[in-house]
């Protein structure tokens, strides 16, 4: 797993390219697991707070609950014609003194969960003529490029 500081520091420009994409929209797609281990699809937003990418929840919504019980989720950026933007790790919740230095002024009244991305995988898939291209970025590995037609 990653933060998002060492994903900036083995794929920069690719990183640059995935954080554009989080960054054109406010909003995105946030998959989490059901205590049964089904998927649960919720809205988020995401910032990158000093070396990591975050996102949170109003207090007790179900999806942090899901990310309290199994940290395991992914980040589906809001679609364009660019291409798809989808990032996925370990969420980790952020609690105590260091939870105030992921508040964006833009918290619920009754409080908030913040939470931090351990990478696993970073992916954009766009499409190129008659081909889909997907560039996928592991912690450790350089970005590979598959092309399907």
């Amino acid at each position: 797993m990653a933060t998002w500081k060492q994903f900036e520091s083995e794929a920069g420009d690719f990183a640059a390219a995935v954080r554009a994409r989080f960054e054109s929209a406010e909003t995105h797609i946030l998959a989490t697991l059901r205590k049964d281990g089904s998927p649960r699809v919720s809205g988020t937003e995401v910032d990158f707070t000093g070396p990591d990418l975050s996102f949170g929840s109003m207090l007790n919504a179900v999806k942090a609950r899901d990310l309290q019980r199994d940290g395991r989720c992914a980040i589906h950026a809001h679609p364009c014609e660019s291409g798809d933007a989808k990032v996925a790790g370990i969420a980790t919740e952020v609690t105590g003194a260091a939870k105030e230095a992921y508040a964006t002024g833009t918290e619920p009244a009754g409080g908030f969960h913040a939470f931090r991305l351990d990478l696993r995988e970073a992916v954009i898939t766009a499409v190129d003529g008659d081909e889909l291209v997907v560039r996928l970025w592991r912690p450790g590995h350089p970005v590979r490029t598959f092309r399907r037609q």
